[in-house]
């Protein structure tokens, strides 16, 4: 990995590919043929893009059963307990309707409400994610929705990872269906005769998906438009160089866009995480990704002090943040961009991405700036409530028509003339 002082240049570099214009009309094309066709479409484009010809889409009873015959029964109890783990950091997230009365009989007040439906895309292809199951389905558990559509693409043989369809059952989804990629999106979004439209979609995925969410937008709500993964690792003199390679590296593996990037006040430990990068990479079953990643995206900055170091992580604002510095909880009040942050040795990602019950569905490319996790609060919406009592709008009236008027609407100012006894022809 290259080595150098902290500038004010570009700190992380980040692979946001906005030339998609190709990709974006293959997905238009793929929607409206959803749109038009239906089930028909979709058995069409999953045998064209996936090479399997289904004879349904719902994955059956029969293929659940399997699937948990195929599991090794301690796997089921790790899904089982990180699925509870999940679920307990998630209830603390949930909110409350509220009202407040005023003296003069004014009601106010938000309701809270989940959505009736959503959908979670889940990836497949390369791999299996039943950890992305997790973490789309048990918030809208916990948030009260009714009617939770998991989709993911089959694999070669037609059929869902045991894995998955485990991770789905565990954490509360209503239907599981075997379809993925735009196609997938587009059924969510617009409904076919098998598969219900929903009122939101989340889950990450392939450039294709991504584009297919952004143009669904609107029609249904969507979560975020993920980027490549990436880790930021902030660390001084008492980190250990073996611990923070690992580190950097798990998120080196996922993609050959991901990003990994070390910054450390400690020259010593720059150079011996730069060495133990290229030790590790040798041995990683999936090390031409990896290398890839480290090549293109990686980086290890040297600051001058740690205040230094806190700035340069602040305008990454990266999606996951390891800190291990000699007392990394005074450091947390400082950081004021990052999707998650992990405190210590110990706390390495992957704790969250499989097991502490935080949500690993994370901003990406510096949208931490703005955005937040996937949580409870995106699969409920919020109603105001407003009560006006007679005394109440006979001491505002003439305020609100003052300013309906200053905006040039005379209808508004009407609307509450009427009211207080004036014409509403006048």
């Amino acid at each position: 990995m290259k080595i150098s002082r902290l500038t004010d240049s570009l700190l992380l570099k980040r692979d946001i590919d906005t030339n998609t214009a190709k990709e974006r009309e293959a997905v238009l094309h793929i929607l409206d043929q959803v749109k038009k066709q239906g089930d028909a479409a979709l058995y069409e484009l999953t045998e064209k893009f996936d090479g399997v010809r289904l004879d349904d889409l719902l994955v059956s009873q029969e293929e659940i059963r399997l699937a948990y015959e195929e599991i090794d029964p301690s796997l089921i109890e790790c899904i089982k307990e990180a699925a509870a783990n999940i679920r307990f950091y998630h209830e603390q997230q949930k909110r409350q309707s509220w009202f407040i009365t005023k003296e003069d009989g004014t009601l106010l007040g938000q309701k809270v409400t989940p959505l009736d439906s959503v959908g979670v895309y889940v990836p497949g292809g390369t791999a299996a994610y039943p950890s992305s199951v997790l973490m789309g389905v048990i918030p809208a558990v916990v948030a009260g929705v009714t009617n939770i559509a998991l989709t993911t693409p089959p694999g070669n043989d037609g059929r869902v990872s045991a894995g998955v369809i485990v991770a789905a059952v565990e954490s509360g989804a209503t239907s599981i269906y075997k379809v993925g990629g735009a196609q997938a999106v587009a059924a969510l979004a617009f409904g076919t005769e098998s598969i219900k439209a929903v009122d939101k979609i989340v889950g990450p995925g392939n450039i294709y998906v991504a584009l297919a969410k952004r143009e669904v937008f609107g029609t249904v709500d969507i979560d975020m438009i993920a980027g490549p993964s990436e880790i930021a690792v902030l660390a001084d003199s008492s980190a250990n160089p073996v611990y923070v390679a690992a580190d950097l590296l798990s998120q080196a593996e996922h993609d050959p866009r991901a990003a990994s990037v070390l910054v450390t006040t400690s020259e010593k430990l720059a150079k011996e995480v730069a060495e133990e990068v290229e030790r590790q990479l040798s041995t990683l079953p999936r090390k031409d990704i990896a290398r890839q990643a480290i090549e293109n995206y990686g980086a290890i900055y040297i600051a001058e002090t740690l205040e230094e170091g806190i700035s340069a992580i602040n305008d990454i604002a990266p999606e996951h943040l390891e800190i291990m510095t000699e007392e990394p909880h005074e450091v947390l009040g400082a950081i004021k961009h990052a999707g998650a942050i992990f405190l210590g040795k110990y706390s390495s990602e992957p704790v969250g991405d499989y097991f502490a019950g935080s949500n690993h569905v994370l901003p990406t490319s510096g949208t931490a700036r703005f955005s937040s996790p996937l949580s409870v609060d995106d699969y409920v919406k919020k109603s105001s409530v407003i009560g006006y009592s007679r005394q109440a709008l006979m001491e505002n009236g003439k305020k609100i028509t003052a300013l309906a008027r200053l905006e040039g609407l005379e209808a508004h100012a009407r609307a509450i003339d009427v009211r207080l006894g004036g014409n509403v022809d006048e």
